[in-house]
Parts: structure tokens; C-alpha cells; sequence
């Protein structure tokens, strides 16, 4: 079960008007609760993976509309160089996270040279923090997008150049 069928349950359960559903799968049991649970009457998600890993149970607020990426300028002779460059893109909606918590440094800087499978920032949706990991190996060139921003699904991130 991946992210995004997980989110169009969570979805349906809230618009339902049911107060709790289960499902349990081989690899996987997730419990949606609504009102149930303290004063909150916000969806709660609980999930639970048996390969080692710790329960969690998070709370989801109703989902908002994220503003729209402002359309793009006319080309620049910057942009134009920039076509050299491999784009790494948002795989979901949430809000970007340069850095694994608020004390800890960034994951990448311009300049840093990043290899397959490097962690280079979060995304959060709705309460869960997913790490986007590079698909290539290369060189920073660009953050395009501020720290605890909204992103949209394929909105460009990060420039790399690969050789």
C-alpha cells in the first residue's frame, strides 16, 4: 500500500462520517479514527509495520488548498544554462523541510556533491515526514525552493549537474 492510497483512504474515512475503520494486510495494519480520540475532532492515523519499526499514530488536519507556483518569467540567459542540469522534482504535496528537525543542519548545500539514494530534504504531508532521496549523483547547483514551503507534486526542487 503506497502514500497516495493511504491519503484517499484517510480521505473517504473523514468525508464517510465514520469514527474509526481498520485494515489490516500481511505487511501492514492502519487504524483511521475521527473525533474520537482527546477534543480534536481532526482524523488520527495510526500505523503499524512489524519489521522493527516503532507504531506511529499522528493526527491530520483538514487538508487546504497550497497557492499555486507563480507562473515563469520570460527566459533568462541563466534559465537557458540551466537546461544542462538535471531537475529533481516533488514526488507529493506537503510542505518542504531543508533540514531533519529545527536544530539540525540542512542536508545539502549549493555546491555539495550528492551520490543515488542521498537524503536531500523532507517533505511533510499531512503529519508524515517522508525523506526525498536523490534518483542521480552529481553536483547541487540550485535550491529552488525556500525551507517550510508548500510544494506541489512535480514542482522542481533542486538543480544537479551530473557530471
Amino acid at each position: 500500500m503506497d502514500i497516495k492510497e493511504i491519503q484517499s483512504l484517510i480521505k473517504f474515512v473523514a468525508k464517510s462520517g465514520a469514527s474509526e475503520v481498520k485494515l489490516e494486510m500481511e505487511d501492514i495494519k492502519i487504524t483511521i479514527r475521527t473525533g474520537a480520540i482527546g477534543t480534536s475532532s481532526e482524523p488520527t492515523f495510526v500505523q503499524q509495520i512489524p519489521v522493527a519499526a516503532a507504531p506511529v499514530a499522528q493526527s491530520f488536519p483538514q487538508e487546504t488548498a497550497a497557492p499555486a507556483a507563480a507562473p515563469p518569467a520570460a527566459a533568462t540567459p541563466n534559465e537557458e544554462d540551466d537546461s544542462k542540469y538535471i531537475t529533481i522534482k516533488s514526488p507529493i504535496i506537503g510542505t518542504f523541510y531543508r533540514k531533519p528537525s529545527p536544530d539540525k543542519p540542512v542536508f545539502v548545500e549549493v555546491g555539495d556533491t550528492i551520490g543515488q539514494g542521498d537524503v536531500l530534504c523532507v517533505i511533510e504531508a499531512m503529519k508524515l515526514f517522508n525523506d526525498i532521496e536523490s534518483e542521480v549523483s552529481g553536483k547541487i547547483v540550485k535550491v529552488l525552493v525556500d525551507d517550510s514551503s508548500p510544494v506541489e507534486f512535480d514542482q522542481p526542487l533542486f538543480l544537479v549537474d551530473p557530471s
